[in-house]
């Protein structure tokens, strides 16, 4: 009987030690300093980082719960990635290093609502707060109630347990959001909004809905991935319509694209047409080499010279990608998005390098993000 017990205690342990060796061997490598890297998401639930220089898979990480959005934001200490994920209703801090769950914040705060962020969640300039805005429904017996929206702050040193520790009200429709480097929260809706994190306050920061451009209509927003680009700079594209006289016929009105920017060290905001609509784009960005260069994709990727209004040249792909990426040097260019493929192009020629392929499926919405270490 003594001899039964201590074989099983054996094997006990040595299951144990193989979980352990497994759940390490699952980790991989840890980053290098001064590596530049590449992350991105994709189904069934993954976490992966690219090494740029060799433009190969590093490591992936299995991410708790479910997948979707798989919006990832990199931190400030360039370790931590932090994902809303768990179908818009969780956000988590994944440690690159180790693959493990540092920060956990379930939207769902208030018993008896869901609550649910459209993209839009950011993080303070010294990785010390995480914003999210939530959109709440109450569920009551028989009917659901759509409640206002707020704004919930929580502190990342609160690890898997963290609790909003401010919260204020919103507008409706908010669905992306950078943090500048003086403290202050933009975040897009109706119009783009400049907040104080500390009072809740905020005010237009750029007129969307209610830019009164005169011969022009509203521009039109539709702007999913918050591109921590080389630029630092919050951006995304419009589109918009510039009328032949006062009549405002829409037949007769000239469609243009255009780009937003607010530059989060400044804080100044400033907006541009770049070409004639003829094709859309979900995603464009600013070369980090040339400010007047604009790159846009989804089924063709197009280089555009700003001033001139020109398209330079387009590239056909081999399927639709919805975002596009720089290096911090501006050499390379990354579409992620859609399958489970990147394919990095050079951006002077838009001549496609190769196609890095993910374990696993399609990335869907993915912001894929560089930073280095």
């Amino acid at each position: 009987m003594k001899a039964g017990r201590c074989a099983q205690l054996a094997l006990t342990i040595a299951a144990t030690a193989c979980a352990w060796a497994a759940q390490a061997d699952d980790a991989g490598p840890a980053l290098k300093a001064g590596q530049e890297y590449l992350i991105t998401t994709n189904y069934p639930n993954n976490l992966h980082v690219i090494d740029v220089a060799s433009d190969t898979l590093f490591k992936s990480c299995q991410m708790p719960d479910k997948f979707g959005p798989g919006t990832a934001l990199m931190a400030p200490d360039n370790r931590t990635a932090y994902v809303l994920n768990n179908h818009y209703a969780d956000i988590y801090g994944i440690d690159l290093d180790t693959c493990k769950t540092t920060f956990h914040a379930n939207l769902s705060s208030v018993p008896g609502e869901t609550g649910m962020s459209m993209y839009s969640f950011a993080l303070s300039p010294d990785g010390k707060e995480v914003y999210a805005t939530v959109n709440p429904t109450q569920r009551l017996n028989d009917h659901y109630v759509v409640k206002p929206p707020r704004l919930e702050v929580y502190k990342t040193a609160d690890g898997l347990e963290a609790k909003p520790v401010r919260t204020f009200p919103m507008p409706r429709q908010v669905y992306l959001m950078r943090a500048a480097d003086d403290g202050s929260l933009f975040f897009v809706g109706p119009d783009i909004y400049k907040m104080d994190v500390k009072t809740g306050n905020y005010t237009v920061a750029l007129p969307l809905r209610t830019w009164n451009r005169k011969g022009y209509s509203a521009p039109d927003v539709l702007y999913f991935w918050p591109h921590q680009s080389p630029r630092h700079e919050f951006s995304m594209l419009y589109t918009i319509a510039k009328f032949k006289d006062a009549k405002q016929d829409p037949n007769e009105a000239q469609p243009l694209y255009g780009y937003l920017s607010i530059d989060l060290k400044t804080g100044k905001a400033h907006t541009q047409e770049f070409a004639d609509l003829t094709e859309i784009y979900f995603t464009g960005l600013r070369s980090p080499k040339d400010p007047n260069q604009i790159y846009g994709v989804l089924n063709r990727l197009a280089k555009y010279d700003i001033k001139q209004r020109k398209l330079i040249k387009a590239a056909n792909l081999e399927h639709t990608y919805y975002c596009v990426t720089f290096d911090k040097k501006g050499d390379k260019l990354y579409l992620g998005g859609t399958f489970n493929d990147l394919a990095v192009f050079n951006p002077d020629t838009l001549e496609k390098v190769k196609n890095i392929k993910l374990p696993g499926g399609d990335m869907s919405t993915t912001t894929p993000q560089v930073f280095i270490r």
